[in-house]
């Protein structure tokens, strides 16, 4: 979620650099391959081309990168992404998606300040390897969403529908032109894309099960949602705890007990109006979702807000409203005309876009959890995790929703108990055994709170980042006692 005076969700968006040092890119204007496209939606025919690219030197020459655009419909809609191969087989390893939240905030924050292959040096030139980035394991492709966000362009969405079947329809666009890289399919990101990604799971879910002609069944294996907004009807009610116990691991941000006794006291209100937000009462929606919105954002993210602690991570201070970082060395490397000319882009790059933000108002307090338990009885992964730090997504309310999930197995679930997370790290000298998380895990549902981490786990626990992505992928949550990886 974005931080706004009325709270909104952010992508978290910084990190250090590592690894080795990566030059800028070369001259070379990189070839263009069109790939035209067509589906039906909403009874009409939607003409569309994918236009794909290959950049050279850029953030990690060692592997094959592809960036470009999904164009669609009469407003030409654009979808800017950002691929690279995985390091290890990429032949044999799986495909990850992964969605920045905000609503509104760039998925190129995320894969420049956390999860991707290079981190931008200080110069806001050069690039440095990211040795704990997810395509160590995997073929990664970071996508900008929805239109207004990062790179893509044209009309905008406001609600989760609307992205999640233009998010399915780049997908099948993409998969009939790359087949090779629709094999074990994962949909990951953070924040915001706690609603994002079950919408857009659940849409590749219901294509699969009655796919259209012409359209390939995608090979869906599973979602990672983190530190997410899923289920504000049950993570609303836990900002009080949060603030003024620290979800019992952080530093409380309050310790006044008569401002803890109000912000309890606001509880009541701030459910009865998730209530009516989420109602089945046709025409009543809109009004009472934009009235949830106020009210319980007005009743706990202000309160928060005039502590001046950073919002994804309690225990520092907010550097920088409205997002609490220094984002300039990424904005400027992304704004580098060299770099855009390899991308294949020509606009000014913002990392997230307030106004598009304002835009899902209406969408966000609605809950998205209720997708999730027919994938879950179908057989795909689900893993949740936070980062135990954060205040704005934290990992208590994410806890309680997945405990209060209606699914065949909650009972089991619920009843599976905590166990240590455990990574062994592959540096020269690292600590065999370390533990980085406390892991609950039944079937194939698992929420793991990461220790130490905040907002954006990937950039302030990168090896339990990779770990956790790794033993996603692997299907090993269950298969030591101590839920051991390798990474």
């Amino acid at each position: 979620m974005k931080w706004r005076a009325v709270a909104s969700f952010a992508a978290g968006l910084a990190g250090a650099a590592a690894g080795g040092f990566v030059s800028n890119p070369l001259e070379e204007d990189p070839e263009v391959h069109s790939h035209p496209w067509s589906f039906e939606y909403q009874g009409e025919t939607v003409d569309a081309s994918l236009d794909i690219r290959s950049p050279s030197g850029l953030c990690d020459p060692s592997v094959k990168q592809y960036s470009g655009y999904f164009t669609f419909g009469a407003k030409k809609k654009q979808y800017f992404f950002w691929m690279f191969e995985s390091r290890s087989d990429p032949k044999q390893d799986p495909t990850v998606m992964w969605l920045t939240g905000g609503p509104g905030c760039s998925s190129m924050t995320g894969l420049l300040f956390e999860n991707g292959p290079c981190k931008v040096n200080a110069d806001g030139q050069s690039t440095a390897l990211n040795p704990y980035s997810w395509n160590e394991r995997a073929n990664v492709m970071w996508v900008d969403q929805p239109p207004g966000t990062g790179f893509s362009k044209g009309s905008w969405d406001h609600n989760e529908d609307g992205v999640a079947e233009d998010m399915y329809q780049f997908l099948q666009a993409f998969f009939q032109a790359k087949p090779q890289y629709n094999k074990r399919f994962y949909v990951t990101g953070e924040s915001y894309a706690g609603h994002f990604i079950p919408a857009v799971t659940h849409r590749i879910f219901e294509g699969n099960s009655k796919l259209a002609q012409g359209n390939v069944q995608i090979d869906l294996k599973g979602m990672a949602i983190g530190n997410g907004l899923t289920d504000p009807s049950e993570q609303y009610k836990w900002y009080p705890d949060m603030m003024c116990e620290g979800g019992g691991h952080a530093p409380p941000a309050i310790n006044s007990s008569v401002a803890c006794a109000a912000l309890r006291a606001a509880v009541p209100a701030c459910e009865a109006s998730l209530a009516g937000c989420n109602s089945k009462v046709p025409g009543v929606n809109t009004a009472a979702c934009l009235a949830a919105y106020e009210i319980c954002n007005l009743a706990f993210q202000i309160p928060y807000q005039a502590t001046g602690l950073n919002p994804y991570d309690m225990r520092i201070k907010c550097a920088k409203r409205p997002l609490c970082y220094d984002m300039s060395n990424d904005v400027k490397f992304l704004n580098d005309a060299a770099v855009q000319k390899q991308l294949g882009v020509n606009m000014p790059f913002q990392s997230c876009n307030l106004i598009l933000n304002k835009a899902f108002m209406v969408d966000f307090m609605r809950n998205y959890h209720q997708l999730i338990p027919p994938m879950l009885e179908a057989g795909i992964d689900v893993l949740v995790y936070a980062g135990d730090q954060d205040f704005i997504c934290n990992w208590l309310g994410n806890e309680k929703w997945t405990l209060a999930l209606e699914w065949p197995h909650k009972d089991k679930f619920n009843a599976a108990g905590k166990k240590p997370f455990v990574v062994t790290g592959k540096e020269v000298g690292a600590k065999a055994g370390k533990e980085v998380g406390e892991l609950r895990s039944f079937a194939n549902f698992h929420f793991l709170r990461v220790y130490q981490a905040g907002h954006m786990v990937p950039m302030d626990q990168p090896e339990a980042a990779l770990g956790m992505l790794d033993a996603l992928l692997d299907g090993t949550f269950l298969k030591t006692p101590t839920a051991q990886l390798v990474v």
